[in-house]
């Protein structure tokens, strides 16, 4: 009854304060070890359980928490007393629960906590006393009193959740030996707290079975096992995956989003603009495209969101309640209302769209050259592009293989973004080395003799190059993208996948055929123009990019956002991309006077 009264209550909107997770740890430390001071009469114990009681009491006082008081006073009184194990027992996890749900307490890290790290922070702070298994047998715990947990104890595992982990090493535990462990970051907290729960677990000998980030963070083994067997613990809690569908990596956003307002609130507003910004790219972006695709409406609102929250920071403006809508928005995502052939045919088309839309772009820009160099009769060269575009696919599907872990969140923005400014003067480089030899006084056979001459001396290296990098962002993008769906069904995804690779195929002939067809000038001003607009095009995709990793601020603007055209709703991005439209205008005009005159002269002999 207690818990169904507070959950009742209305919300409280600003409430993930760290004093929250501190009373739900000592409740949930209450909960498991009150029944045994009281089952070994050990009055030094009883006199602890009392002192935890009695913490508890203080912070919710400090947090103002009125309705949650009555129920820690009814538990405080019991303990005093030494009665009632079970019940206080049962009150203490009832309220521990009510509290998470009431104040919207996050119960999962912001990334996919790494477990190899986990194990190194183990080695160096905690084996000294739970020693080297985490069995609490080592030199030092036989003069702890009492002594250091085993984190392989089947009683101790039966209420152990990462969760309550992360909040002892957060808060440490009063009265004990056990101290708090400020001077490690909230990341290596929850690699640590999931470490713990692997100690007791035999190797695992299969992939996982799927399971949220939030109930391997909130579920005991004992939970996991009657949801999902328990031949399945081991392998749920030593093989960690990336969030599996947009409900979790929503979640993940929303952690994110609330640590960087409790960190506003503190007064640290500069590291809450980078967790604002680290929300963004660990949490939203990579379930960005498929949102797009399913719920096109609710992703664009989440941007802007997203954007208006950043601007709010820059700009010193109400952080709270921009974080708040923010959050709200997070909170709520649209149902897919999708099952069975339908959820099969939503994935399939997803994949499509995500392959042409990626893929457009490296298309017309490799296209382009090719129909060139075939023109040319440049055989040899050809082969240069393919070699470029075939390993960048090659490097696509390496990161379909071996997953996100190298290029997730920041990692991945910054290697798209610095691709794409690279880019950007490759092509310029690749236009303007086309542009001087479109001259039309020479003759088909002096023209192909300089072009092959010029690719012999080194165009060959720089047509790989730029072949490589017009595909790389594409190929890699669609391959962590593609990674994603593949959870949801693999077999639409590849179907999806393989259909969108023939739509492009058939652009691609087409391209080379009307290339081809077309005169060698008409051919090289085409092309030309073809690199030119996908530079612009770049050069806004990339400081767009530097905005998303917090390097360059935002100067919102009012417009649409067409993604696939590099064209962003900001003063800056805009203002890049309309000085180089600028100088390849002037630069264009300058080069025709040449082309004029000889043609004026050659027409005269």
């Amino acid at each position: 009854m207690l818990a169904l009264t507070l959950v009742a209550a209305a919300p409280n909107a600003g409430a993930d304060d760290p004093a929250w997770h501190q009373l739900v740890g000592l409740l949930q430390y209450l909960s498991t070890d009150y029944p045994d001071a009281v089952a070994g009469h050990d009055e030094k114990e009883l006199e602890e359980q009392l002192g935890f009681a009695t913490e508890a009491v203080d912070v919710a006082k400090q947090l103002g928490a009125n309705e949650e008081l009555p129920g820690l006073e009814q538990v405080r009184a019991r303990i005093a007393e030494a009665k009632d194990p079970a019940g206080v027992s049962r009150d203490c996890a009832a309220l521990a629960a009510a509290i998470i749900e009431r104040h919207g307490l996050t119960q999962v890290p912001r990334a996919v906590p790494d477990l190899a790290h986990g194990e190194v922070l183990f080695r160096t702070n905690c084996a000294v006393c739970h020693g080297e298994k985490g069995d609490g047998v080592s030199e030092l715990a036989k003069t702890m009193e009492p002594r250091p947990a085993s984190f392989v104890d089947p009683a101790r595992l039966a209420t152990l959740t990462p969760y309550r982990a992360y909040n002892t090493v957060t808060f440490g535990v009063s009265g004990t030996p056990m101290p708090a462990f400020p001077s490690l970051s909230d990341a290596e907290r929850w690699d640590l707290a999931f470490f713990v729960l692997t100690l007791a677990q035999p190797t695992c000998d299969h992939p996982a079975a799927p399971a949220s980030l939030k109930d391997l963070s909130s579920h005991t083994n004992e939970q996991l096992a009657a949801a999902h067997g328990a031949a399945e613990v081991p392998c749920l809690r030593r093989r960690l995956s990336a969030p599996t569908d947009a409900a979790q990596w929503l979640t993940l956003t929303r952690a994110g989003v609330v640590q960087a307002r409790d960190a506003w609130a503190a007064g640290r507003h500069g590291e809450a603009k980078a967790l604002l910004v680290d929300a963004d790219l660990r949490g939203l972006e990579p379930v960005e495209p498929v949102l797009r695709t399913r719920h096109p409406r609710y992703a664009t609102l989440v941007e802007q969101a997203f954007v208006h929250a950043r601007e709010v920071a820059q700009s010193g403006g109400d952080f709270p309640a921009a974080t708040q809508t923010l959050l709200e928005l997070l909170a709520a995502p649209p149902a897919d209302g999708a099952g069975g052939g339908a959820a099969f045919w939503t994935v399939l088309l997803e994949a499509l769209l995500i392959v042409l839309r990626e893929g457009f772009e490296a298309v017309v820009v490799v296209g382009a050259l090719l129909a060139v160099l075939k023109k040319m009769n440049a055989s040899a060269q050809a082969r240069l592009v393919h070699v470029g575009w075939v390993s960048a696919l090659v490097t696509g599907a390496a990161v379909y293989a071996f997953g996100r872990a190298v290029l997730a969140g920041a990692n991945r923005e910054w290697m798209e973004t610095l691709v794409s400014l690279g880019a950007v003067g490759l092509l310029l480089y690749a236009a303007l080395w086309l542009n001087r030899r479109a001259v039309v006084s020479q003759t088909m056979g002096q023209l192909r003799g300089q072009m092959q001459a010029a690719l012999v001396q080194g165009g060959g290296v720089g047509l790989f190059v730029v072949a490589y990098s017009s595909v790389l962002r594409e190929s890699v993008e669609t391959a962590i993208f593609l990674q994603g769906l593949g959870a949801e069904s693999a077999q639409a995804t590849v179907a999806g996948a393989v259909g969108g690779l023939l739509v492009l195929a058939v652009l691609w002939g087409g391209i080379r055929a009307a290339g081809f067809a077309l005169p060698m000038q008409t051919m090289f001003k085409a092309s030309t123009v073809v690199l030119c607009l996908t530079a612009v095009s770049l050069l806004g995709k990339g400081v767009h990019g530097l905005q998303e990793l917090g390097v360059l601020q935002l100067s919102p603007v009012r417009g649409p956002s067409l993604e696939v055209l590099g064209l962003f709703p900001d003063g800056y991005s805009l203002s890049a991309q309309a000085v180089l439209l600028a100088a390849l205008l002037v630069w264009w005009r300058a080069s025709q006077k040449p082309r004029r005159a000889g043609s004026i002269a050659a027409a005269t002999k």
